[in-house]
């Protein structure tokens, strides 16, 4: 019998680093692009195309049981899964919903509890490498740059008896959709935007700005603004209970952010330089680091966990580490990777200015995603 196992099944396995072998019968260059990648996760790519009239010719290049068979939406994975069945393979699942499935899973991860009460949440989306966050404290509830499955936020918020009153963005993003709007309106939540990042948007916002402290809570957990621009102009990091620096798209684990994604790479190379290298230099070494994106499996912790330790960012992370500014222009100006899926439409949605169907939104973020530029 053909099993079907889920994303969040599939992500319990990759972060616990059971093994799993995966026949992804999407064709070649999707899956070059773009796959479920983990430390003990094993590939065969055979698309659809080549197997639709049996099986056979891949049997000696799978193991004989414990197969997931992935495709982008599941049709194709059941098909071929069911073959492999038939031909003797046991335990073989497939991917519930497919990659889009993938996409849009989010694994909530306990970061911390803080120190006048309440918890820090990190919500990996392990398909993607989005990270966003949600503070907690005496039934109240922020949320930081959060994905446009806000269900699953609501859910998890609603099963702590939270009531979600500050809803915030780093910056404008153009790797993914933002769900700020869409909290604020199934929560009444304030939503906090960088004003020098939110000059076209077409709703009203609160002024995200230096120094604001947000507080969530009677605990007065203060969630303070840092401006910290670079990726984007905007860019604005968040020092949570003095303890964790939120970095937005300006620091990640083993790479630093890109400043090209709305065009003007030459002219935010100096801020980002002088965010990384002068603003964060002034704040404690001993905060952790909490990015809003992940490159990598190798970024990813213990339990899930995406974090380290500023002053250890300062050894060890090689985009900290360009003494001459030249060759650090030229490393975040040019060479880049490839730019994001549709950033141009998800910059228009997040602006307010484009309303694409639900379909359309899931296609415009298929694929990894890539606001880093690696030393």
């Amino acid at each position: 019998m053909l099993n079907a196992m889920t994303a969040k099944d599939v992500t319990k396995k990759v972060l616990a680093n059971d093994s799993l072998f995966i026949l992804d019968v999407r064709n070649e260059d999707a899956f070059a692009d773009w796959k479920i990648e983990g430390a003990s996760v094993e590939h065969k790519n055979a698309p659809y195309f080549e197997l639709m009239d049996g099986v056979e010719e891949i049997l000696g290049q799978i193991p004989s049981e414990n197969v997931l068979v992935v495709c982008a939406k599941e049709g194709s994975s059941i098909f071929v899964g069911e073959m492999l069945v038939e031909a003797g393979v046991k335990n073989v699942s497939y991917l519930q919903g497919g990659m889009k499935a993938w996409s849009e899973y989010l694994e909530p991860v306990k970061v911390a509890d803080l120190t006048d009460g309440g918890t820090l949440w990190q919500f990996v989306r392990i398909g993607k490498g989005c990270l966003s966050y949600l503070v907690e404290s005496d039934g109240s509830a922020m949320i930081i740059d959060s994905t446009r499955m806000v269900d699953q936020y609501i859910s998890f918020a609603e099963a702590k008896g939270l009531k979600v009153v500050h809803v915030a963005d780093t910056h404008l993003h153009a790797d993914h959709i933002s769900g700020g709007r869409m909290l604020r309106e199934a929560t009444n939540a304030t939503y906090w935007l960088p004003p020098k990042d939110a000059e076209e948007v077409t709703f009203d916002y609160a002024a995200l700005e230096d120094g604001v402290e947000i507080t969530v809570g009677t605990t007065k957990v203060a969630v303070q603004a840092i401006y910290s621009p670079g990726h984007t102009i905007g860019s604005t990091s968040f020092v949570v209970d003095n303890r964790f620096l939120l970095s937005g798209d300006i620091l990640f684990v083993e790479s630093i952010g890109r400043p090209d994604l709305a065009g003007k790479a030459e002219d935010w190379v100096s801020d980002l330089r002088e965010t990384l290298y002068s603003r964060y230099k002034e704040l404690s070494e001993e905060l952790m680091v909490l990015p809003a994106h992940f490159g990598t499996m190798s970024e990813v912790g213990e339990g899930g966990l995406v974090a380290a330790r500023l002053g250890d960012l300062f050894e060890n992370n090689a985009g900290l580490n360009i003494e001459d500014e030249a060759e650090f222009r030229k490393l975040v100006s040019e060479n880049l990777p490839p730019q994001p899926n549709a950033y141009q439409e998800i910059r228009q949605l997040n602006m307010g200015k484009i309303n694409p169907t639900d379909d359309e939104q899931r296609d415009m973020e298929i694929g990894p995603n890539r606001c880093a530029v690696h030393g």
